[in-house]
């Protein structure tokens, strides 16, 4: 697995005007191919009268997705571009929908390309991108007196601190990179006089 990857900031729309065609890039994050489609459609709504909606998604931290369509652009022109470009930046888990109106001149195919990849850059210097690293999910279970201060020991210690439930006793859920762990579980150990439990669950990824 990769130890970290690159995605967009937020979702956001970018436009450029070409020889009096608008392309309008809308970006988002998208963690699946559903999530990428359903993302398609709605801007297929948001612009009914629209001539295409070219678009191109990365999917996994690995980048091991890759899917891009012209939607009616001559082959090669639109999709592959956008999708060039996104890879280009790194970029991981991400939807780019262009939606062009024609202008009423024709741009040829290097106009094209130019146009689709480009305003694909510009959008996400726009947005901006995040980097989410991976970690694994841990609970620590500690009785009430220690875990307020416990808490704020794990937040001013920069642990992100994910979840906190009460019970019998406060379990406190964060993620830690892997390579921490032992390190981890001894200062854990010290912070509680030995009383605290860590329990280790699955890896996910967060913002680094």
């Amino acid at each position: 697995m990769q130890d970290e990857y690159r995605t967009v900031a937020r979702e956001g729309v970018h436009e450029i005007e070409i020889s009096r065609s608008r392309f309008i890039c809308a970006l988002a994050p998208a963690a699946t191919e559903e999530e990428a489609m359903a993302f398609l459609a709605r801007i297929r709504k948001e612009h009914p009268t629209a001539r295409h909606h070219c678009w191109a998604y990365v999917l996994g931290a690995d980048g091991s997705v890759q899917k891009a369509s012209d939607d009616g652009e001559p082959g090669g022109t639109a999709g592959v571009p956008m999708l060039q470009m996104l890879v280009r930046r790194e970029m991981r888990y991400v939807v780019a929908v262009v939606t062009r109106y024609f202008g009423g001149v024709k741009l040829g195919a290097g106009g094209l390309i130019r146009a689709y990849g480009g305003v694909v850059g510009e959008a996400l210097d726009a947005l901006g991108s995040v980097t989410r690293r991976r970690f694994r999910l841990a609970t620590v279970t500690v009785d009430h007196q220690r875990a307020g201060k416990l808490e704020n020991e794990l937040r001013a210690t920069g642990r992100a601190v994910r979840e906190v439930t009460y019970g019998s006793g406060v379990s406190i859920e964060i993620g830690l990179p892997d390579a921490e762990v032992a390190d981890f579980r001894a200062w854990l150990a010290d912070a509680t006089a030995g009383t605290a439990v860590l329990e280790l669950g699955g890896e996910a990824y967060g913002e680094a």
